[in-house]
């Protein structure tokens, strides 16, 4: 598909069997649905380098050779250096990071520091230190969870200043539908409320490409009611010429193919935004 208007759409992560029979065919090898999600969504989060680190620089140019020019990746940067380390004596070990990532640098879209939830405004110092060094080139965006950057004082107000000084997004965690029931009789969204943290939802734009990570309930209804105010936030910020990313979970992952593509068709009609390819998986079965 050609580069959607205005807007990257995308999933957690590319590499699930359990899209098997929807977004990829019934009996897909792995090997294939890089390929085979390309053609349907724009960007992917790339959760793996969180837990994982740098990818290798076999596995990255491959991954380089597989997508269309408009597909942006938007890893993690690992864990290892943002929770362990808390971004302390970081730099070699980021520019490592980087220049693994070299043969994708033009397929890059915002690289995610997330924060551990302990990690507040007495911290700050060392997330500036990153940003002051991070390469123009390369977009960044900063998921912070600390109780003291939602409630609008000098922290946040902290936060924010910096993130609008060095041009980083700060992300927007959405899990209002994940938390707008009980988990009672669902082993899913018992164990997603449980990963999740449970972050007030601020609205705003630090950078030029606003980055949303919306998780979704396993109830199509509550999906779209909270959904619903994002479409006028988008299109408001595809007006003012910037480019948001729209990140989109369910409980366990396995309807996020599905409710990524109900959620982009509100945004289409109201946006005019081009329609999303079809799934392989089921562009196959009505083939037979």
């Amino acid at each position: 598909m050609s580069r959607l208007p205005g807007l990257y759409l995308g999933l957690p992560m590319w590499a699930n069997a359990e899209w098997c029979g929807s977004l990829y065919p019934p009996y897909a090898g792995q090997e294939g649905w890089l390929n085979d999600y390309a053609r349907v969504f724009p960007a992917v989060e790339g959760n793996t380098t969180f837990y994982s680190g740098a990818p290798r620089a076999e596995t990255v140019a491959a991954w380089a050779r597989m997508v269309p020019p408009h597909f942006r990746f938007c890893f993690k940067l690992p864990a290892a250096l943002s929770h362990g380390k808390r971004l302390r004596d970081v730099e070699a070990d980021v520019d490592a990071f980087l220049d693994a990532l070299l043969p994708l640098h033009s397929h890059l879209g915002p690289l995610l520091v997330q924060l551990p939830r302990d990690f507040g405004g007495s911290e700050l110092s060392r997330l500036e230190a990153l940003l002051s060094r991070w390469p123009n080139g390369i977009p960044c965006a900063v998921e912070v969870r600390h109780p003291e950057f939602f409630h609008k004082g000098t922290a946040e107000v902290n936060l924010n200043r910096l993130l609008i000084t060095y041009g980083a997004d700060r992300a927007m965690l959405d899990v209002r539908p994940l938390f707008s029931t009980t988990a009672e009789g669902s082993p899913a969204l018992a164990h997603a409320q449980n990963e999740k943290p449970r972050c007030p939802l601020h609205v705003l734009s630090t950078g030029e490409q606003p980055l949303i990570r919306f998780i979704g309930h396993l109830d199509e209804a509550i999906n779209q009611h909270y959904f619903q105010p994002w479409v006028a936030q988008i299109k408001l910020w595809i007006n003012q010429g910037k480019t948001p990313f729209l990140f989109v979970h369910t409980a366990d992952n396995r309807q996020a193919p599905q409710l990524a593509r109900e959620l982009y068709q509100a945004l289409a009609s109201d946006i005019g935004l081009p329609p999303l390819g079809d799934f392989a998986g089921e562009r196959q079965a009505r083939l037979f």
